[in-house]
């Protein structure tokens, strides 16, 4: 599969320092920063440094570096956040968006992490 890149949107700019942000953790290959539009009390996003459009596109492209660097980083924000249930927290819900019909509102990927209280289903069961 072949991926455009957009480099204007909204990320982009974030990572060449266009934008200010409300940085959490920034790595070699990762920056996590607090959505400005909050869902949940915890709601931050976790993207790639690298010019990735969607999950797969990241899972099929990105070097070994940038893969580990990124899931690793996202553990280490579920225990700074103290999300983790495996520290004795609540827990927390990861969600990732892709294209139009998963409502991807930036063209870049990134993890959404929220939690600090109940987030409910995300697909009510079948009745």
């Amino acid at each position: 599969m072949s991926y455009s890149y957009d480099d204007q949107n909204i990320f982009a700019k974030i990572l060449r320092g266009e934008i200010p942000n409300d940085t959490v953790l920034e790595t070699e290959h990762t920056l996590a920063f607090r959505d400005i539009q909050p869902q949940a009390p915890v709601h931050v996003l976790v993207i790639p440094k690298g010019a990735y459009v969607c999950h797969d596109h990241f899972a099929a492209e990105a070097s070994e570096a940038e893969i580990i660097d990124f899931i690793r980083a996202s553990a280490k924000l579920c225990d700074m956040l103290e999300l983790s249930p495996g520290a004795g927290h609540d827990g927390y819900r990861t969600i990732s968006n892709a294209g139009e019909a998963g409502i991807q509102d930036v063209p870049h990927y990134h993890l959404h992490i929220l939690g600090g209280r109940s987030l409910g289903r995300m697909v009510p069961k079948p009745e």
